[in-house]
């Protein structure tokens, strides 16, 4: 499937790209190329194949869950910049507060 040039400019202008016009030939021969081949996989027949989400065995690598004691807050808090009331007081990061605006 080959791309006219006014396909790449619409694909450029999507993608707020300035190409100059070797760019524009360049992607022009270079996305033609990915779409014959995705076209290509496209004639492959895939029925007898069942579908699946991996091809590898389904394992998890995650250790169990343990219930175990956590840090006194004192000692969880004891190299924060700042605290109070058992909690990280950080700077607000966005304008305005809560308001939203």
């Amino acid at each position: 499937m080959s791309l006219s040039r006014e396909e790449i400019d619409h694909i450029a202008a999507l993608a707020r790209l300035r190409l100059t016009e070797a760019e524009k030939d360049l992607y022009r021969g270079q996305l033609s190329a990915v779409l014959d081949y995705i076209a290509k996989l496209s004639e492959v027949d895939t029925t007898p194949i069942p579908p699946t989400a991996t091809v590898l065995p389904l394992r998890t690598v995650l250790r169990p869950d343990v219930v175990r004691p956590s840090l006194p807050v004192p000692e969880l808090l004891r190299n924060a910049p700042d605290a109070a009331d058992d909690m990280f007081r950080v700077p607000p990061v966005l304008d305005g507060g809560a308001e939203g605006g």
